[in-house]
């Protein structure tokens, strides 16, 4: 094992040996390389003369560009749009996400969490999150109702297994009795579980109220308790746009930090679906956990660690992507901005509410709640979705998503206000048409 490895899982050790056993056999291994790194940034401190380390190109002492670049590129200088950003990311933006964590998660206020790291997007952070914790046949506990990827990044990647619990009772709620049985059963012979939190959730737009939030908690902090060590990854993808007043209105990550030594918290989110800027994939991933005294050095060490899975597969996330969300997050018009588009997005999901208590549509379709996100669910009751996908798409010309036999999502995201109640009418037609 390389030194530096060896000595941050030390440090993680000392503040709480759980952490330690978390770790996948990947993430024992990993460390932050100092050598060229290193060198370069003593270099970039002290080489006052010629400083011949970096591999970039510079001109005149400037960063190396080309005019029809930088001429796409307004407010930024070539250094903060073109050079390549650490394998942490730029701390004034990961500074900048924290104290956003503290000010969107009142749950958090005196809680200690680690800096953000920043990711290609929440997909590149999971996959980071996998390499580190996973290793193959462990459990990964996800509902019914999830994002299609999670199989290629736990199960294919990684060799784990997942195992399923049914995401809604019979009442159209969070199904805690599923959800604990599921604990229970796979922490029995397990050192370790690791349950996956998606809320809002893709597909079904569901999010969890306060009070399952709070029994959510409970159940994982209960199985701790008991002896296994319990991961707890909230994908936290779509946070902000909760809708209606039943939605909890913060992370869960905010309540399972410091709950308990055998459960450590990790918080996947990003600028992605929260500043509505997908293409720029910028994503974060942080650590909220129990450690024995000061929390600084082990949460230093997991985001050396971080940073070292990050280098060893991209490098780094792009520093022009990371200054724009930076400069965004810092402009006055920020939260206004942000509030003009979550009231368009609301707007949508009552649209969506109000034309699908229609009484016609009983006999096509139930629907999944929904109260947050992008996303909403039908469950078809005479038709199958994929045939009705297809049907949709080369009749109407109409896109949806089939999702196992009887399931289709439709993004109301994607959707104009006035769109909807076309749409819906489009569904139902296509479903009479195959009846017939």
């Amino acid at each position: 094992m390389n030194p530096i490895a060896s000595e941050l899982n030390d440090i993680i050790t000392q503040g709480n040996e759980h952490i330690y056993e978390m770790l996948s056999n990947v993430g024992k291994e990993l460390f932050f390389p100092k050598g060229i790194l290193s060198q370069g940034a003593e270099a970039k401190e002290k080489a006052h003369k010629f400083n011949a380390t970096i591999g970039m190109a510079t001109e005149k002492g400037r960063t190396m560009h080309l005019s029809s670049i930088m001429a796409m590129v307004k407010g930024l200088a070539p250094r903060q749009a073109l050079t390549y950003a650490p394998s942490f990311g730029i701390l004034p933006l990961r500074e900048t996400w924290r104290n956003a964590l503290y000010s969107k998660n009142p749950s958090l206020a005196g809680k200690e969490i680690s800096i953000p790291v920043v990711t290609h997007a929440i997909t590149h952070g999971l996959s980071v999150v996998s390499d580190m914790w996973v290793d193959p046949g462990d459990v990964i506990i996800l509902p019914d109702k999830m994002w299609g990827n999670y199989n290629l990044i736990f199960s294919v990647r990684r060799g784990a297994r997942i195992v399923h619990y049914s995401l809604f009772d019979d009442h159209g709620k969070f199904n805690l009795e599923a959800f604990e049985t599921c604990l229970q059963s796979q922490s029995k012979d397990r050192q370790k579980i690791i349950v996956m939190l998606n809320f809002p959730n893709n597909p079904t737009g569901y999010t969890v109220s306060p009070g399952e939030a709070d029994r959510i908690v409970e159940i994982m902090e209960k199985v701790a308790q008991k002896g296994t060590n319990v991961l707890a990854v909230t994908d936290d993808a779509y946070f902000g746009l909760f809708y209606e007043d039943d939605a909890i209105k913060e992370s869960i990550f905010a309540r399972l930090v410091g709950r308990d030594p055998r459960l450590l918290a990790i918080k996947l989110d990003g600028a992605t679906k929260e500043n509505f800027v997908w293409g720029l994939r910028i994503g974060f991933i942080t650590y909220g956990g129990f450690f024995k005294g000061d929390s600084e050095k082990p949460y230093d060490a997991l985001e050396k660690k971080t940073a070292g899975a990050v280098r060893g597969s991209i490098s780094s996330a792009s520093h022009l992507s990371q200054e724009i969300v930076l400069k965004s997050m810092q402009s006055e018009t920020y939260r206004s901005e942000k509030m003009e588009k979550f009231l368009i997005m609301k707007e949508r999901a009552q649209e969506v509410k109000r034309v699908l208590e229609d009484l016609k549509y009983q006999e096509a379709w139930d629907v999944y709640p929904f109260n947050s996100g992008y996303f909403m669910c039908l469950n078809l009751k005479t038709v199958e979705a994929e045939p009705l996908r297809v049907h949709l798409l080369e009749k109407y010309g109409v896109g949806l998503i089939s999702l196992g036999k009887a399931d289709l999502r439709v993004a109301f995201s994607c959707l104009e206000k006035e769109d909807v109640q076309e749409l819906f009418d489009t569904v139902f037609q296509g479903i009479k048409d195959l009846e017939q």
